[in-house]
């Protein structure tokens, strides 16, 4: 990267998950120490790669479940740092008004993430936060505050790849409880998360020793179970084929099958006419 592109506040002592997840999928936003420690990740996983672009992919035919449903309207909470197939470009070959606002606390991806809005010179529909997801009703006034999203309807949340490098212990279960509180009756949830449930053998190994070697980097990662992972849903109703391997989340016909379970996604829908658990908590 243009080194005159360094945002203030960037940590480059230690490598960081959003730009080690740009490196996995080919982009550029990162630096030597990540693309390092991205090498040391695929010696542990062989197949960390895969499982990146994988787990991308999911996102994708959920953001294209949420437009078939009419759903509109994304919040994607730790964005992470800009590459081919972000939410707003997948919404956006689909159709015309859909509006998304990203949240990240890197400032990389932050930096990146507004690059690219720029570019596409439409700030009235996307937007990107520097904020922590774990404030949720501070971000969830901030990303009202632009204008982008109608609290009204329906929107998307998004956590993909990203809870799992936050601890119960961090409150984060207590903010995906407010964000469910606070999205109209209708909305979706869309979730993936690294686990150790139901897998076996050498990926069990490899995951284990990915886990251990996140040690070194900005966010240690966190396995939950599938139970624990199912927890993070609430009252919304999970749909089918419920929470499964990211590569067997309604797959696109033909698509080649990834043999990987240490990676699950699902999206779950908020029941029209009901509040979801208690309600949010002050800022």
């Amino acid at each position: 990267m243009d080194p005159d592109f360094l945002p203030d506040a960037v940590d480059l002592d230690r490598p960081n998950v959003a730009r080690i997840y740009d490196w996995a999928l080919g982009g550029t936003a990162n630096w030597a120490i990540d693309r390092q420690f991205g090498e040391q990740a695929v010696q542990a996983f062989p197949l960390a790669k895969t499982l990146a672009r994988a787990n991308r992919d999911f996102l994708g035919r959920a953001v294209r479940y949420c437009l078939a449903e009419g759903i509109t309207q994304f919040l994607d909470l730790g964005s992470g740092i800009p590459t081919a197939g972000n939410v707003h470009e997948v919404a956006d070959d689909h159709v015309d008004d859909s509006r998304c606002v990203y949240v990240d606390n890197e400032p990389v991806a932050v930096a990146h993430g507004r690059m690219l809005l720029d570019e596409a010179g439409d700030p009235e529909r996307h937007a990107v936060l520097h904020a922590d997801l774990r404030d949720a009703c501070e971000v969830w006034e901030a990303a009202l505050a632009t204008g982008v999203l109608d609290p009204d309807r329906p929107i998307c949340l998004l956590t993909v790849a990203v809870l799992h490098f936050l601890p119960d212990v961090t409150g984060v279960r207590e903010a995906i409880r407010d964000y469910r509180t606070l999205l109209a009756p209708g909305s979706a949830y869309v979730l993936s998360h690294a686990t150790e449930s139901g897998v076996e053998g050498e990926e069990l190994a490899h995951i284990r020793n990915l886990v251990k070697l996140s040690e070194r980097s900005s966010s240690p990662a966190v396995s939950r179970s599938l139970d624990e992972i199912a927890a993070f849903f609430g009252t919304f109703d999970v749909i089918e084929p419920g929470i499964v391997p990211v590569g067997e989340w309604r797959p696109e016909p033909g698509a080649a099958t990834v043999p990987l379970a240490s990676v699950v996604g699902g999206v779950g829908r908020k029941p029209g006419g009901r509040n979801d658990d208690a309600g949010p908590r002050s800022p």
